[in-house]
């Protein structure tokens, strides 16, 4: 099942698997290692976690980042409807 995955995707995985969470030193391996923006980096990853391939590849590290994402997303529509409110 993890044939389905392009390399850029696996490669995308790989890295998040090894670099978890944010900091300026993973900024700096971003654009080192996959030569992309952070915000590129991002928007991929997102793209690729939604997808069934990436979890049948790794299913413990596509939960958990759809998870810290789906919470994060609660966050800001929780302060979001405390600002308009």
């Amino acid at each position: 099942m993890t044939d389905l995955l392009s390399d850029r995707e696996r490669e995308i995985l790989e890295f998040e698997a090894r670099r978890p969470g944010h900091s300026s030193a993973k900024e700096e391996a971003i654009r080192g290692e996959l030569q992309l923006t952070p915000a590129r980096y991002y928007q991929l990853l997102d793209r690729v976690i939604d997808t069934e391939q990436a979890l049948a590849a790794d299913p413990m590290l596509v939960r958990r980042l759809r998870r810290i994402r789906d919470d994060a997303a609660a966050r800001r529509a929780g302060r979001t409807a405390l600002s308009a409110g």
